[in-house]
């Protein structure tokens, strides 16, 4: 490709909304456009990319026996209403009529379409187990897009749906993926952690994330540093200390004046936060107040919260709602409230005699008891955990790091099938629902993830792997010599297989080598006067300090050679 006929440009500054690192370069290489929020176009240096993480996914899916289809980004609202998620999911969903006045959808995924195809195509024990997959454009309606292409509305995810007879062949089909999603992202030259996480939206019995590690990440993962465990702080748990034995001491109400939060609470009395008992009040998308008691040492955790208490959306509670259930903002208790969900976290049904609001302006209750003072609907682990916090499997001190989720599985058991009668029939004859799995990769995503990882203070710096060139060849000067040299390289490089991006401009020298470096492809070779005075090329790996002077004759066998070395540093 020359560089003076390439569609698209290189900028000197990145957009003044752009914050992360991949979304600042991959604007100012001339990768990405912005059309609107969440919303981009892929110029033809970005989508080289996006096409070379999309050929390491087709190969590593293609190598577990996954058979690539093609779904409809277009759904009849009909069949995720058979689910029900056409009614659980909120305003993220992009809904739509079509002229017959038929509800109708752009997919945020295919679930429903699978099984609703397993319903029709699947019938016998003997054609499982089956891996189809996809990759195709998916829409949600994300309300924080941020971060270039790490998080948007519109997408291109990677999707593949493992179809099986039982629980069994599940685990197998699992674990295939999450091999082959391992491979992927080496491949990729990503580092990366895999972590439970939560089901979310999608529903069934286990998920874990393949995470990526970044400063700029919006996860946090809660790692032990032995290997025991690893977990998304959404989902994480940690060893819990004993339960502090006893007894019972009087109610006591003491006054309190402007301690309207936990710290200033405890510093009033003199007391640690974990002799505290903190009040978070919630209203929920069926309308309840959730009134979540906790440690004032610890955080509610929301993700768990929902869990427990079946909701799908949380939102913190005004002080009417709040007063309207006989509570006190800023001195909040589950003592004599009434009307709400009360959720106890397992570290206040552990420590006794806790200090907690007396739902009255300016004043505490001392010596507040789970069991004698109040009652809980629910008790369970509501606490998020966070590094320092001991692992639950060995009791060693958890690390936190952050980290961009670049690939999700699911097992999702009988989840969709149940509903959109995706049946076969055993050798008996009797019928069963197909058992489903669920694995997806943002190919858009995981490059510009691949771009957070690699990069410095110049530009980007591509794996081989995954970079738009592996060349960039640069024509310095504007001597004939030097003009008819660079040429006959960038023919025999062709011709050789090897991809370059040939920089014919005529800018200066100093522009050229300062886009070859933004741009980031692995390999720089440029030709100058002075280079030809010796009959040479100056080579240079981006990711090294230093360059080489390789004769002419030599250059196509020096650069397959280095090519192979990269790709072979990748292999899983």
């Amino acid at each position: 490709m020359r560089m003076a006929k390439l569609f698209g440009r290189t900028l000197r500054e990145a957009p003044a909304d752009a914050e992360l690192p991949s979304h600042k370069l991959m604007v100012r290489a001339g990768m990405i456009r912005p059309l609107g929020a969440g919303i981009y176009s892929l110029l033809p240096l970005g989508w080289r990319v996006a096409r070379k993480v999309e050929r390491i996914v087709r190969e590593e899916m293609d190598a577990i026996g996954g058979q690539e289809l093609l779904m409809p980004v277009v759904h009849p609202a009909d069949i995720w209403k058979q689910t029900g998620r056409y009614q659980k999911i909120g305003a993220e969903m992009a809904r739509l009529k079509d002229r017959g006045d038929r509800d109708m959808l752009l997919a945020m995924s295919h679930e429903e379409v699978v099984a609703d195809l397993v319903r029709t195509e699947i019938n016998s024990y003997r054609q499982l187990p089956q891996i189809v997959y996809h990759i195709q454009t998916k829409f949600r309606d994300e309300p924080r897009a941020r971060g270039g292409l790490i998080r948007v509305r519109e997408f291109t995810m990677k999707d593949s749906y493992s179809l099986d007879a039982d629980s069994a062949g599940l685990d197998a089909s699992y674990d295939k993926h999450w091999h082959a999603y391992t491979r992927i992202f080496t491949r990729m030259g990503l580092k990366f952690v895999v972590v439970g996480a939560d089901v979310g939206m999608m529903g069934g019995s286990l998920s874990e994330e393949f995470m990526a590690f970044s400063p700029h990440g919006e996860d946090i993962l809660l790692i032990c540093p032995t290997g025991d465990y690893a977990a998304n702080r959404d989902v994480a748990t940690y060893q819990r200390e004993a339960p502090l034995v006893g007894e019972q001491r009087p109610l006591e109400e003491v006054e309190t004046p402007n301690t309207t939060t936990i710290q200033a609470l405890a510093d009033f009395l003199g007391i640690p936060l974990g002799e505290t008992a903190k009040a978070v009040f919630y209203k929920s998308s069926s309308g309840r107040i959730i009134f979540a008691v906790i440690r004032g040492d610890l955080d509610v955790n929301e993700t768990k919260l929902r869990q427990v208490t079946s909701e799908t959306d949380l939102v913190t509670a005004t002080a009417e709602q709040i007063r309207a259930i006989g509570a006190e903002p800023g001195y909040g208790s589950p003592v004599g409230v009434h009307d709400c969900l009360i959720v106890v976290d397992e570290s206040v049904r552990d420590t006794p005699n806790l200090v907690a609001g007396a739902n009255k302006p300016g004043y505490h209750l001392r010596n507040v008891n789970l069991g004698r003072d109040y009652q809980a609907d629910l008790v369970a682990d509501i606490a998020s955990a966070a590094g320092g916090f001991p692992c639950p499997v060995c009791g060693t001190l958890m690390g936190a790091e952050r980290g961009i989720e670049v690939g999700n599985i699911f097992k999702l058991g009988t989840h969709y099938t149940v509903p959109l009668d995706g049946t076969y029939l055993d050798a008996e004859g009797k019928a069963h629902p197909v058992v489903m799995g669920c694995y997806g990769i943002g190919i858009g995503r995981g490059a510009a993830t691949v771009a957070e990882q690699h990069h410095d203070e110049r530009g980007l710096r591509w794996p081989v792997s995954v970079a738009p060139f592996h060349v960039s060849l640069l024509s310095l000067g504007v001597d004939a010599a030097v003009t008819e040299a660079a040429e006959r390289l960038y023919d025999e490089l062709t011709r050789a297989g090897v991809e370059v991006l040939y920089d014919d401009r005529t800018d200066r020298a100093g522009v050229k080598f300062n886009d070859a470096d933004l741009i980031g492809n692995p390999i720089r070779l440029s030709v100058s006067t002075r280079t030809l005075a010796n009959d040479q090329a100056e080579l240079k790996v981006r990711s090294a300090d230093a360059a080489e002077f390789i004769p002419i004759g030599e250059v196509v066998v020096r650069v397959k050679t280095l090519i192979d070395e990269m790709l072979a540093g990748l292999k899983p």
